[in-house]
């Protein structure tokens, strides 16, 4: 199983960018899934969760800007990123725990990253 996510790159502050994560794998299906970013020095921090039953989480400095959505048939998850400032600059993380097969519990994976950077 692979989590790839791509979707970043170099924005103006107030742009919009949309990040997705496509989980690759055979007889796999997403239980719960989230993005973080991280900063240089800094530890890795949620920025958006949804659980599979559509329960959605958002960091407060993320609120009413990101919105996470995913679809469950093509096992894709997305962040849409409005109105960024540059304190959005950060590297961003896809992480879902998914189950595999028949399990009966799912398993944690991360995406490599994708840097989202927000300058003038």
């Amino acid at each position: 199983v692979q989590l790839q996510a791509s979707g970043g790159g170099l924005v103006q502050p107030g742009g919009s960018l949309r990040l997705s994560c496509a989980a690759s794998g055979n007889d796999l299906s997403i239980n719960d899934a989230g993005w973080y970013r991280q900063t240089p020095g800094r530890q890795r921090e949620l920025v958006a969760s949804e659980s599979r039953n559509g329960i959605v989480n958002y960091a407060g400095s993320v609120k009413g800007r990101f919105t996470i959505s995913r679809d469950n048939g093509q096992n894709m998850v997305y962040l849409q990123m409005n109105n960024l400032s540059p304190e959005d600059t950060a590297v961003y993380y896809c992480q879902a725990s998914i189950f595999i097969g028949g399990s009966s519990y799912p398993h944690g994976y991360w995406g490599q990253g994708t840097q989202v950077t927000v300058s003038s």
